[in-house]
């Protein structure tokens, strides 16, 4: 099967859709064959996770798709992006604690997430790790202010390293996000990709790419 766009039972396929879920959520599982293998392969600690995960990513594919689990193009190994194949779509993963979120987007995605109150040493991450424009926009907050800042443009400028398939460590500081203009982009390349920020059960949600203002949020 692939993706050829138009709708589904009336749920239009031109927009992204995205999931918060939770590991723990997902009882049954549905993996692949090589999946399977690559599950086995993993430090026992790490099987449980990686199975949820990707059963839950491809369950969510599939009813969106109209098509069996077992048919959805998912090229998932261990540590690395997962990809569909065959003209499916574009997908995103992000996992924190038991919090699981998902996307699946015509286009290129990206999504990271967060717990809303997780402990943040707000002026040392941003002093290292965002431009100076965005630390002394920072800085002008009361201190109260900006661990909740800083968590929200971490998700984002996470969100918007998947969505360009880099990494964190080649491309965090390229990336600048603008509250007053409510605006994210990339110094080197002029970049300005879309971007949502929702939170959501306790949790700090980002999505980066095509239409992810008018996302399906599930």
């Amino acid at each position: 099967m692939s993706f050829t766009g138009g709708s589904l039972r009336g749920v239009p396929l031109t927009l992204p859709h995205i999931w918060l879920l939770r590991l723990d959520g997902q009882m049954d599982t549905c993996l692949s064959p090589q999946e399977e293998q690559w599950c086995g392969a993993l430090p026992e600690g790490l099987r449980a996770r990686y199975r949820s995960s990707r059963s839950q990513l491809r369950r969510c594919v599939a009813g969106l798709l109209g098509c069996g689990e077992e048919r959805v193009a998912l090229h998932s190994p261990p540590g690395q992006p997962p990809r569909l194949e065959g003209g499916q779509g574009h997908v995103s993963i992000s996992h924190s604690g038991q919090g699981l979120l998902l996307a699946w987007s015509p286009t290129p995605i990206g999504v990271d997430l967060e717990r809303v109150d997780r402990p943040v040493q707000a002026d040392l991450l941003a002093q290292r790790f965002f431009p100076p424009q965005e630390v002394e926009e920072l800085m002008r907050l009361p201190w109260p202010a900006r661990p909740a800042r800083v968590l929200e443009s971490w998700v984002r400028k996470e969100a918007a390293i998947k969505w360009r398939g880099a990494t964190l460590a080649s491309d965090l500081r390229h990336w600048c996000w603008n509250h007053d203009r409510q605006e994210l982009f990339h110094l080197e390349r002029g970049w300005k990709p879309g971007c949502a920020l929702r939170l959501q059960e306790g949790w700090c949600c980002a999505a980066v790419g095509d239409g992810v203002a008018s996302a399906r949020w599930r």
